[in-house]
């Protein structure tokens, strides 16, 4: 047998191995879909998990969409808040100098 001959063979039996596992992994994962998202045929009635999920997910949107409102309002609140602490800081850093000034005389 010639070399050429034999080489072609073997790059043959190489690709369609390749093939078959291309093939074989690829149905493993139209079953790991399937499981997540019910049956892919027409025939059947599907059990869609993916449509619960996205139930689930709407659900917490709405019930978690009054709270970016309420942050706005929560951080201009906030903001207030730190500059009357920057002025309270500023007040008791002229009592302690004077306390200071005081205990020297």
């Amino acid at each position: 047998m010639n070399t050429m001959t034999l080489l072609t063979i073997i790059s043959v039996a190489g690709a369609a191995a390749l093939f078959v596992a291309l093939a074989l992994f690829l149905r493993a994962i139209t079953r790991a879909l399937e499981d997540i998202g019910g049956p892919a045929t027409r025939f059947e009635t599907p059990v869609n998990y993916l449509s619960k999920i996205r139930y689930g997910v709407r659900a917490i949107e709405i019930q978690t969409g009054g709270i970016a409102p309420n942050v706005i309002k929560l951080n201009t609140g906030l903001g207030a808040v730190a500059g009357g602490l920057v002025a309270v800081d500023t007040n008791l850093a002229g009592v302690i100098d004077a306390v200071v000034r005081q205990e020297g005389t």
